[in-house]
């Protein structure tokens, strides 16, 4: 597989998901250092901006190497970024990866993660493969769980006491969504094209 399918650029009627840029650092920090975004992650809100930059650059590193896909999701016309989407945990042999998303608060209600996740998990299936995409979500993240079920997943099980963060025990719930499934009559059609 080329190296140039784990960099894309895919677009979207109201979104561009492209690779993170360090210059993109503040940005990325000012999002997941909001204790509400990272309300259900299993680690604490971001503290400088060390973080954001080692994320991306962890992030290419990663995609360089072909264990993940980790695509910014910018808002047309403006290019402001809103957030972030990946395919991670690729394992080539069992065509399978995890999916995620972290979104600015001031874009939920958008139906964002609903346009970036389809066709990312479009992009999952046709250009890398996939037969099978996971997602694991904290059980009280209400949002994440519909997000995923308008998406076309099938929760499939709930593993106790999976996480501790900052002292506080977390369940998870386990979510799958496969290349053979019918897609979801929920979801939109919207327009993507990717540059490879």
């Amino acid at each position: 597989m080329s190296e140039e399918v784990f960099f894309p650029v895919i677009e979207t009627d109201r979104l561009t998901l492209r690779p993170l840029a360090i210059n993109e650092s503040e940005g990325l920090l000012e999002i997941f250092s909001d204790p509400e975004v990272m309300k259900y992650w299993n680690t604490a809100p971001w503290t400088n901006l060390q973080d954001a930059v080692d994320f991306i650059n962890s992030s290419n590193d990663s995609m360089w190497r072909q264990e993940s896909l980790v695509l910014g999701i910018y808002l047309k016309p403006d290019g402001t970024l809103a957030g972030k989407c990946m395919l991670f945990n690729y394992d080539k042999e069992s065509r399978r990866a995890e999916i995620g998303f972290g979104l600015s608060s001031s874009c939920w209600g958008k139906g964002y993660i609903s346009e970036a996740g389809e066709v990312l998990i479009d992009y999952g299936f046709d250009a890398l493969g996939l037969r099978r995409i996971e997602a694991e979500i904290d059980p009280e993240n209400q949002s994440s769980a519909k997000a995923l079920e308008k998406l076309g997943f099938t929760k499939e099980g709930l593993l106790r006491q999976r996480w501790e963060v900052n002292g506080f025990v977390s369940d998870s719930a386990l979510y799958g969504r496969l290349a053979s499934d019918e897609p979801p009559s929920s979801i939109n059609t919207y327009q993507a094209h990717a540059e490879r």
